[in-house]
């Protein structure tokens, strides 16, 4: 009885993997099924992970309370942010109202030459030259 029992269960099971044989053939199930879990497994683990690097941040961002008080005493006001638009606009102006249109090309040294005496070549021939 005992071997009739296991003989049943030997030739439903052979009958089993023959009906799954056609299913291993399959290239979506071969290759997509597991490409697919491949993908959004991994989205989950990066998502995991992550959350590990942002809570990671969150502790070491955390600083001194007497710090935090000092830089909130020295927050930069208004007046002098004004101040530093204010220098920004005069200095603008002046590049504005510059004029570009009588600059000399000079050539500076080659890393062979002498500098010094290159200087003095240079300063010969421009003060040599009428204007």
């Amino acid at each position: 009885m005992r071997g009739l029992m296991q003989e049943a269960a030997a030739r439903s099971w052979r009958r089993g993997l023959e009906r799954l044989r056609p299913l291993a053939k399959n290239k979506t199930l071969r290759y997509g099924v597991p490409m697919m879990l491949l993908i959004i497994g991994g989205s989950f683990g990066l998502r995991e992970f992550t959350q590990i690097r942002y809570d990671a941040q969150k502790l070491h961002s955390k600083i001194d309370p007497a710090l935090e008080e000092r830089i909130k005493k020295n927050k930069i006001s208004l007046e002098s942010e004004y101040e530093i638009l204010y220098i920004f606009e005069t200095s603008c102006a002046k590049l504005k109202s510059s004029d570009f249109g009588d600059w000399k090309n000079i050539r500076g040294p080659r890393p062979w030459e002498d500098s010094k005496s290159f200087q003095e070549q240079q300063q010969q021939v421009l003060h040599s030259k009428p204007s």
